[in-house]
Order: structure tokens, then sequence, then C-alpha cells
């Protein structure tokens, strides 16, 4: 008669498949967002959905990024970041900022008008509104780095519906 772990056993039923994971998450929708950082002459952008607010006071924003991706290391380096929030028009911004149609960095930021604010990190002109950072912490979490970032400065541009990713395709209100 072998024994068996109580403990062990409800961890292993519990687990879920990492796709079933992801087909549930995509029935979530989210605003859709541009994370951007710069040091010296190099820029990065990157397609995001999971960001939010953490606090008003002082106020703090959260963005989470893939911690496997060695050209992220510029978030961490560069010591603020930008949180572009995307309209519907800017679909094809946010396309080719995902990665999905191979775009080096310099081609992708040709796409757009870019300005910047307090921290030097890049804005997007037309954003919805644009949140600038000061990088306070990374945690890794998993897959993913999650950056916090104290808001120094913000740009709000003019009121335009949304960017939203659900079901795995661009949409808006």
């Amino acid at each position: 008669m072998s024994e068996t772990d109580p403990e062990r056993d409800v961890l292993e039923k519990t687990r879920l498949d990492p796709i079933a994971y992801r087909d549930a998450m995509s029935r979530m929708s989210a605003h859709v967002q541009l994370i951007t950082a710069a040091d010296g002459a190099e820029r990065r952008g990157v397609t995001i959905t999971a960001s939010c607010s953490v606090s008003d006071d002082p106020p703090t924003v959260l963005a989470c990024l893939n911690a496997a991706n060695p050209r992220n290391d510029i978030f961490s380096r560069s010591g603020s970041f930008a949180l572009n929030v995307l309209g519907a028009h800017h679909r094809v911004l946010a396309h080719a900022f995902s990665g999905r149609d191979q775009l080096d960095m310099e081609r992708r930021f040709a796409l757009a008008r870019w300005t910047q604010l307090a921290t030097g990190a890049p804005i997007l002109a037309d954003a919805i509104v644009a949140f600038d950072c000061r990088l306070i912490e990374i945690k890794i979490m998993a897959t993913h780095a999650i950056l916090f970032g104290e808001v120094v400065d913000v740009r709000i541009g003019e009121a335009q519906p949304p960017l939203i990713y659900v079901d795995r395709e661009y949409r808006s209100l």
C-alpha cells in the first residue's frame, strides 16, 4: 500500500493547463497601451494590456512585460518609462509594436509622432493619455516583470474611443 501526499495531490489537481488559462484570459477585455523607454539614443516600445493604477498618493502605476525578452532590460537601465494609452485610431501602431510585423524599433517609432515629458521616455503625441513614470521597482513573477512607476507627469489628449483587446482582436467601444 503506497502512501499519498494529500497536499501534493491537491496542488496537482488544481494546476490549470496554461492553454486553458490563456483561452480564458482572452475573454477579458483590456485597454491597449504602448509602454516605452529610452536609454540614450536607444528606444523601445511594447504593446501591452496588463497595467493598472496602484495608488494616487503617490500616483503609481504598474505594467507587466515578458521577462524572458532580453531587449526589455532597457526599462530597468533607463530608470523610467511611459505608459501611452491608445485610441481606436491606433490599431496599426498597436499591431506594429506587438512585434507581429517584425519591424525594427526605428521603423515602429517612425509610424507616429513622439515627444517627451519630465523623464525623457517616449510619449506618443496623440495618445488618449500618457503617464510619464520614474521606475520605482521591478518584481519578477513567473514569466513576467512587473514594473512599478511613480507618475511624475501626465499628458491628457483628446477624448477618443479607446482601443480594446478581447478575444485576441483589437476592438473599440
